[in-house]
């Protein structure tokens, strides 16, 4: 089974209640974080499913990995060889767009000429060095990184400031007329520092906790 461990540890919750009345109130409303962090293991399956789920639902995404993986006569993910090996025609007929495909190609090629890390020199690595690095693959954004250092990687600062519910509930949090810039969002976030990833999970679950 895949090993798993808490997000957050107390340093980070008393610190986002020490930070201000608003957050100490939502962190209140939550709760104690329930997120925990899968390892990551092989950072190319991790991008593999990244690219699969992009714009998608959760159900409809794992349609589609499961075809994926069927083509090559497993449930497993296939190996960026295999990807390479088979044509873009087939690859489309599991579902993906032509823009997915050529992202899974493109990420099989970088690993398979080693340009993407390995678990170990990742963890080595700091974020932003980690989002250079990755983002050189066709498909992967800063967002999708982010989201690989957060949940898989457990980075206790990631402040995806693009994320459209981070900022929306930051304006409610603050009584914004409307959603702030990512500029204003990245200053709104320095309170927070260096625990921004246990803000972002608090601001992500007041979307669905009821209001107090």
């Amino acid at each position: 089974m895949p090993r798993t461990r808490p997000a957050f540890d107390t340093a980070a919750i008393d610190h986002l209640r020490r930070s201000d009345r608003r957050m100490r109130a939502l962190v209140d409303r939550i709760g104690p974080p329930t997120l925990r962090v899968e390892s990551l293991g092989d950072p190319y399956e991790a991008l593999l499913r990244s690219i699969v789920y992009q714009q998608l639902t959760g159900k409809a995404a794992a349609t589609i990995l499961g075809r994926v993986c069927a083509l090559f006569g497993s449930e497993a993910m296939p190996r960026p060889e295999q990807v390479l090996a088979v044509s873009t025609e087939r690859l489309r007929s599991a579902g993906l767009s032509g823009a997915k495909t050529a992202a899974l190609q493109d990420l099989a090629r970088n690993t398979v000429d080693g340009a993407i890390p390995t678990f170990r020199s990742l963890a080595r690595m700091n974020d932003e060095t980690i989002i250079e690095r990755l983002t050189q693959v066709r498909g992967i954004g800063r967002w999708s990184v982010e989201m690989l250092l957060l949940f898989r990687m457990g980075r206790p600062d990631v402040w995806p400031v693009g994320d459209y519910a981070v900022r929306k509930s930051y304006a409610g949090l603050l009584g914004l007329p409307e959603l702030p810039t990512p500029k204003a969002l990245h200053a709104g976030g320095e309170p927070w520092r260096p625990f921004r990833s246990a803000a972002a999970w608090y601001l992500w679950r007041a979307l669905d906790a009821p209001a107090a």
